[in-house]
């Protein structure tokens, strides 16, 4: 969970930096292994060709010198013996085609004894070269940084005389080669390049996410966003196309929306003004009265669904203004030490949205207080009241339009339900949220949250 509060950036300078050391560690290890391996292979075939010259000599010599050559051919390094038996046993013996091959190649295709080759690790303290001095051995030591792996390779050949030629050799693998020096060197030369480089390919791919992230945001804020460039690698050039055709539909799709509602409720005005004037050729009072009545709660929907429309409308601009300015325009009296605080809304739409609640809070609640809170550069705004409250089941349901808690819908016991959609939707329009909660003393509070609205305080 730590990693995902690290920036996309960093993340991936992080994993191309892991993989480039894993890589490098990789190749120092494959160096390593490939060296010894041409170490052992080296110094193998050589061995091999000094028992192949001995065989073929060994071949064509009388048995009486046999033993003489090999004597000859003895060292400290390779000893050289004739038996009867072989030193490798058969089905035991290291099957290695290459030396195999090179004392064949070395013995021509005439020859048809067998040959045997086996190799096995001895003990770490065993030395390869014998008979060394004491400050030899601890010079030799040293060298091998006291890591001693000494493998012994040993060849049987059968002479055509059913004897065995004998050959045996002691080797030790490489040490383990530092390479520090070459890599703080290729660090220091080229490190510098490649992190330019690096970052350079890392900000191409992440401006355009960052720029498509400011543009959500303010966009979801209800600002009014250009049409993205599309920049980058071609995923991000398809986010980016995605983004803009969401853009155009959404805005379009409010629109027209707002102008639906305007225009039902224009056209239903006619109907009504034609209800009115039946209604007074009507004789009888009570059903004159009573359609009257109908007719007068009709209009005010109309009203109230022209004054919806308008909030939907969101061309009124975002601009810095004091909160003072804000709050000195509220049906309510306010005492808060926040004449310095600036702050990006739109002010038309936020102060109706917050008289709708102080009007709702007031005639519901009996009376209504506002605090404001502010943290980092979000502003928080806290409308309480002393009224019953809301159900618990009802409290999402009151931000529906036309949704009222009291049922008779007088005009003298409330609105139309409109209010609080009205307000919803502007706070929602600044990117913002809005939320009620019954207080555990009694009364109803209203949460407001404006997001990144704090420009100064």
């Amino acid at each position: 969970m730590g990693a995902m509060k690290l920036s996309l950036r960093v993340q991936l300078a992080l994993l191309v930096g892991i993989a480039f050391l894993t890589g490098q560690l990789l190749s120092a290890i494959l160096f390593y292994d490939e060296r010894s391996l041409a170490v052992q292979a080296a110094i193998g075939l050589e061995t091999a060709a000094r028992a192949a010259k001995a065989a073929k000599l060994m071949a064509t010599a009388p048995q009486e010198l046999q033993q003489e050559i090999a004597k000859a051919a003895n060292s400290p390094l390779v000893r050289f013996g004739l038996s009867n038996e072989p030193m490798v046993s058969d089905g035991v013996h290291h099957n290695d085609q290459a030396i195999q091959a090179r004392i064949r190649a070395f013995l021509g295709d005439n020859f048809k004894g067998e040959i045997r080759v086996e190799v096995h690790e001895l003990e770490r303290n065993v030395l390869p070269v014998p008979n060394l001095t004491t400050e030899m051995e601890t010079l030799h030591r040293e060298m091998m940084e006291n890591i001693v792996d000494v493998l012994e390779l040993e060849i049987s050949i059968e002479l055509p005389n059913s004897t065995w030629l004998n050959v045996a050799t002691l080797f030790e693998s490489p040490p383990w080669q530092k390479i520090t020096g070459p890599v703080i060197s290729f660090l220091i030369s080229a490190l510098p390049v490649i992190s330019i480089l690096f970052w350079f390919a890392i900000f191409r791919l992440t401006r355009p996410l960052m720029a498509l992230t400011s543009a959500s945001n303010e966009f979801g804020r209800g600002k009014t966003i250009d049409q993205l460039t599309a920049v980058g690698p071609p995923e991000l050039r398809a986010l980016t196309h995605a983004f803009n055709t969401m853009q155009n539909r959404i805005r379009n799709f409010v629109s027209d929306r707002t102008m639906m509602l305007a225009a039902l409720a224009h056209d239903l005005r006619s109907p009504l003004t034609a209800l009115r004037i039946q209604a007074e050729t009507i004789s009888d009072k009570e059903k004159q009265i009573s359609i009257r009545r109908s007719v007068e709660e009709m209009s005010d929907m109309i009203d109230a669904t022209l004054v919806y429309s308008k909030g939907l409308d969101f061309n009124e601009e975002f601009r810095h203004i004091s909160i003072v300015e804000i709050l000195k325009n509220l049906p309510i009296s306010y005492g808060c030490s926040c004449s310095n605080l600036i702050i990006n809304v739109r002010p038309t739409a936020l102060v109706r949205a917050l008289r709708n609640l102080i009007e709702n809070a007031k005639r519901y609640g009996n009376q209504a207080d506002i605090r404001l809170a502010v943290k980092g550069s979000d502003l928080y705004i806290y409308i309480d009241d002393t009224g019953p409250g809301i159900p618990e089941k009802d409290i999402e349901r009151v931000f529906e339009p036309f949704f009222r808690l009291e049922k008779s819908r007088s005009r003298n016991t409330g609105g139309v339900g409109l209010g609080l959609a009205i307000a919803r939707t502007i706070i929602l329009a600044h990117g913002g949220t809005i939320a009620l909660k019954n207080k555990e003393t009694g009364g109803l509070r209203v949460v407001i949250s404006l997001p990144r609205s704090i420009i100064k305080h």
